[in-house]
């Protein structure tokens, strides 16, 4: 059997700066993020023993008092994803049991977010899905960042928080003195939040001239002046880096001097480690919203922390102040 540890989290001073009755638990996904989170708002990890059985059932078991306390549960969708949701499903029912005053899953990742319409026949709408079992379960909100689909925000009937890290991102970009930067925006789905950042980063914007018919990508040029630039490419999320490759290729062969991607979650599926080593990335810069263990950071390959991003989130929810004030100006 497998069981999630719980301990101090490193940097954890004697006094903490929250409530008593705050806990923040986090299951098997990513221990590091919740370190990291519990860190930020000095405490501990909230106890909690998750195993494994031999006939494959997960058996959770809260290991502290959390009656009428603010609970909040970690769990980003890493592989194996269904095992990680069902977790988190499980973890919340024992908290719900144990007369937890509030709980808020706290996804960094929304799990099956792509899947949120029905564009062909016969099929789910999973993302939907997701959000009905975790009401079901017992959630009371969600926390999650950069919602590939911000509508998905609509399938709940409880409070969403969708968080964005891309300002991390931008800001990081920001440091590397990039001349003549233009930022570049992957599809017109993402053009308005690139937009936002160019004027942040006081660049000009480009449009890539996108299509997607299932998973194959093509792109017919680029909208926008890229020649003799440092081409900035914001995304939301690195799966297989397909789009990448072929992006990155587009622009330098509209004369682009270099490329610097940037994006919130770096999933980095099948291809996309080897695919990432062959493209001529001057950086990529992406988040920790995902474990990215020690095989796939690629040289090149800058991680980001949203552990104090989630922190704050939680303490404002916790103080019961704005989470919106925090992207405003």
């Amino acid at each position: 059997m497998t069981a999630a540890s719980s301990g101090p989290a490193p940097g954890v001073g004697s006094e903490p700066d929250v409530g008593s009755d705050l806990c923040v638990l986090g299951g098997r996904s990513h221990p590091e993020l919740t370190a990291g989170v519990c860190a930020a708002l000095g405490i501990r990890p909230g106890a909690l023993e998750s195993i494994k059985f031999a006939n494959d059932n997960t058996f959770v078991r809260i290991r502290q008092n959390v009656r009428a306390h603010d609970v909040f549960v970690i769990q980003t969708p890493a592989p194996p994803v269904d095992e990680h949701v069902m977790e988190l499903l499980i973890i919340i029912d024992a908290l719900r049991r144990a007369s937890a005053r509030r709980i808020t899953a706290v996804l960094p990742y929304f799990p099956y977010a792509r899947s949120d319409k029905k564009d062909e026949g016969r099929i789910p709408i999973t993302a939907r899905l997701v959000a009905d079992l975790l009401e079901t379960a017992g959630a009371d909100r969600v926390i999650t960042c950069n919602l590939h689909s911000p509508q998905i925000q609509g399938f709940f009937h409880i409070p969403v928080d969708n968080l964005s890290a891309i300002g991390l991102v931008a800001d990081h970009v920001r440091t590397l003195d990039l001349p003549r930067p233009v930022v570049v925006a992957p599809d017109v789905g993402r053009a308005a939040l690139c937009r936002d950042y160019a004027r942040r980063l006081g660049a000009e914007l480009a449009l890539m001239d996108k299509q997607r018919v299932r998973s194959e990508v093509t792109i017919h040029g680029v909208i926008g002046e890229v020649r003799g630039r440092s081409a900035i490419l914001l995304d939301d999320e690195l799966d297989t880096a397909g789009s990448l490759q072929k992006a990155t290729a587009s622009l330098l062969a509209q004369g682009a001097e270099r490329v610097v991607y940037g994006c919130v979650h770096a999933p980095l599926s099948g291809p996309a480690v080897d695919r990432l080593r062959s493209v001529p990335l001057q950086a990529a810069v992406v988040t920790d919203s995902f474990p990215i263990p020690p095989e796939k950071r690629v040289p090149g390959l800058r991680i980001l922390s949203i552990a104090p991003l989630l922190a704050e989130a939680i303490r404002r929810i916790y103080d019961g102040r704005s989470v919106s004030a925090m992207f405003e100006g």
